[in-house]
């Protein structure tokens, strides 16, 4: 995997960014490794997202090096990790300054049919996914889930420990939803008293009733149907999609009632992504290359998980 940075560094700036490839460690850990060898304090390193720990990876850090020269890169490395490159910008690295994360992806041991197999992965390519949060967002076993209600019930936790409980229960919630609209056999499908999202944007507008001109946008992936990131706030929702909402969420009123106490806003997510440049190769007769680009914020285990499902 390798992230896409959603702007081009300028080469001058008091911030260092350094291009890490790691395996076998995940980003928090490189972050620390990495302020202890520039001699900085932690909050001054920073990244644009996690990154799975067990793949190959590929991302960039920031470190704020106000008056100094760069530390030779070349030095910091392990058997898990390396720099592969190294610029200089006047800002720090934020949360989800991202455009994207390109994949490239193994299936072994597989055992399919092609031609099935085929038409599977063209499908998906020309009408999307569904938008879940991967596996990794809840922890080993669902224990972030565990820890959020614990949360929820008065237990304090670092600041770090909150925001991550926190976003897995909004990410749980979240596809919930997602998994009662797949139920419904209308997530990728325009109904009553939705909210849409445009591709590419967190711009949202009222869906009232659907028409032609949203069926077009949607069948071209310009807009796609939101699910909610569950918070306080005004929901715009009503009619059919409200419903098939509620139906999901108060099944979950510890979790729901949670993330409205601890003042998170309610925001929207889009229940479908497309993978970009979708590709695909028989290397053998038991093993599938997957290329594809998803925009920030989407997971490949989500759409390994949709082939594999659909294959059986």
């Amino acid at each position: 995997m390798q992230e896409q940075l959603s702007f081009t560094c300028t080469g001058t700036g008091e911030h260092a960014f350094v291009q890490i490839e790691k395996c076998a460690e995940n980003s928090e850990f490189v972050a620390r490794q990495l302020a202890r060898f520039a001699g900085v304090e932690q909050r001054h390193v920073g990244y644009a997202g996690l990154k799975d720990r067990q793949a190959i990876t590929t991302q960039w850090f920031s470190v704020w090096l106000p008056g100094r020269a760069d530390p030779d890169w070349r030095e910091f490395h392990s058997e898990n990790f390396r720099v592969l490159n190294s610029v200089r910008h006047a800002r720090k690295l934020k949360r989800g300054a991202l455009a994207g994360n390109y994949f490239q992806i193994l299936i072994r041991n597989w055992r399919g049919d092609r031609q099935k197999t085929v038409m599977i992965l063209d499908q998906i390519a020309r009408q999307g996914l569904p938008n879940y949060f991967g596996e990794q967002r809840f922890g080993w076993n669902g224990n972030n889930i565990h820890q959020a209600v614990a949360l929820f019930n008065g237990r304090r936790f670092k600041r770090h420990q909150k925001s991550l409980y926190l976003s897995a229960a909004r990410a749980f919630l979240f596809n919930e939803i997602l998994a009662e609209r797949i139920r419904n056999s209308n997530w990728k499908q325009v109904i009553s008293g939705d909210v849409l999202m445009f591709s590419g944007s967190h711009s949202i507008f009222k869906a009232e009733l659907p028409d032609t001109d949203i069926d077009q946008r949607l069948a071209a992936g310009k807009i796609h149907p939101a699910g909610l990131l569950w918070g306080e706030g005004e929901n715009l929702m009503d009619a059919e999609s409200l419903q098939l909402v509620q139906q999901a969420v108060e099944q979950y009123p510890v979790l729901a009632k949670g993330l409205e106490q601890q003042g998170l806003k309610l925001e929207y997510r889009a229940l479908r992504v497309f993978a970009q440049n979708l590709r695909y190769q028989f290397l053998d007769a038991t093993t599938i290359q997957l290329q594809f680009t998803l925009p920030a914020g989407s997971y490949a285990t989500a759409l390994i998980r949709e082939f594999l499902e659909r294959e059986t």
